[in-house]
């Protein structure tokens, strides 16, 4: 298995989040020795220029073996998707957040997958899909 983990930081994830041109908000959690008291490693906060919200989580270092990774690492984090500031599931035909408002898990190749997506989300097509019925998860 030729996997390489590629560790995400506050940082690293708000970068990718600007890059989608989003305004962020970056706070560390848990220390590398464990002191703070917050339940996550990291988490960033970002709002598109459409409007529409991701909230990313990285609840806990992941221990690798020596030849897979060094030590604690974050490569896996968890987004939510936030629209008119409560949690929300993406209108059907996209590969992100369908039905449901968290996608966990996600590696750094995944979350760029997810920031794309939102960043070029089309608010009115909640209202379009509202309006048929046609709106995943309602």
């Amino acid at each position: 298995m030729d996997q390489t983990y590629k560790p995400m930081t506050a940082d690293s994830v708000g970068d990718i989040l600007k890059e989608a041109g989003a305004e962020v908000q970056v706070r560390s959690g848990r220390s590398e020795n464990y002191s703070a008291p917050r339940e996550f490693s990291f988490e960033v906060k970002a709002i598109f220029p459409n409007g529409m919200g991701l909230h990313v989580v990285a609840r806990q270092f992941n221990y690798r073996d020596p030849w897979e990774a060094v030590g604690r690492v974050n490569d896996m984090v968890d987004a939510m998707l936030l629209r008119d500031g409560a949690l929300s599931s993406l209108p059907k035909g996209f590969s992100w957040f369908q039905g449901i408002e968290e996608e966990c898990g996600l590696d750094e190749e995944r979350l760029r997958e997810v920031v794309a997506c939102i960043a070029g989300v089309n608010p009115k097509l909640y209202l379009l899909q509202e309006m048929t019925g046609d709106l995943a998860g309602s």
